[in-house]
């Protein structure tokens, strides 16, 4: 697998992929998840002119689409995991895991976070396995009681959310 800065060309690529990363939510009830319009493609040439996107690649062709993304923002100091999307084929192969350790390395921040449903199989109890734990509401920084707030104005709090962090592990 090969995990970089996905090429102008491939942003078309990412929204797909998200689309098809969010089918899963509909069989849980989700579908007004499944259904939110991916990143335009003017936000994921920003991110990755920024060099917070980043792109997995199977590596088996040079022209083939990416099977997974992740774009990452600085808040509050951490590396904030904005969005990772693994498409559904491609799933339970380490993508989800190589993307975040990734971001972790090319962040360079004393921690990783992110927010997440709670109770969605792939999302909190999948990242827990990863190594983050979930923050009590005492503990949100400003930035993440930010991101919370906009998430609840969008309405993502018709199903339970929480912020997580993950301290990152100092280079050898």
């Amino acid at each position: 697998m090969i995990i970089r800065v996905p090429d102008p060309a491939d942003l078309p690529a990412l929204r797909a992929l998200e689309r098809a990363a969010g089918e899963p939510f509909r069989a849980l009830g989700m579908a007004r998840i499944a259904d939110d319009e991916p990143p335009p493609v003017e936000l994921l040439a920003q991110y990755r002119r920024a060099g917070r996107a980043l792109a997995a690649y199977d590596g088996a062709r040079p022209d083939e689409a990416p099977c997974g993304y992740l774009l990452w923002d600085p808040v509050d100091g951490c590396c904030h995991v904005e969005q990772v999307s693994v498409h559904p084929g491609r799933a339970r192969r380490g993508i989800g895991r190589a993307l975040i350790d990734r971001a972790e390395r090319d962040g360079a921040r004393p921690a990783l976070t992110l927010t997440t449903f709670a109770d969605v199989p792939w999302n909190a109890p999948y990242y827990a396995r990863l190594g983050f734990r979930r923050l009590a509401d005492a503990a949100l920084t400003p930035g993440l009681r930010a991101i919370r707030a906009h998430e609840a104005e969008l309405g993502l709090d018709r199903w339970p959310r929480v912020c997580m962090r993950r301290e990152a592990v100092p280079p050898a």
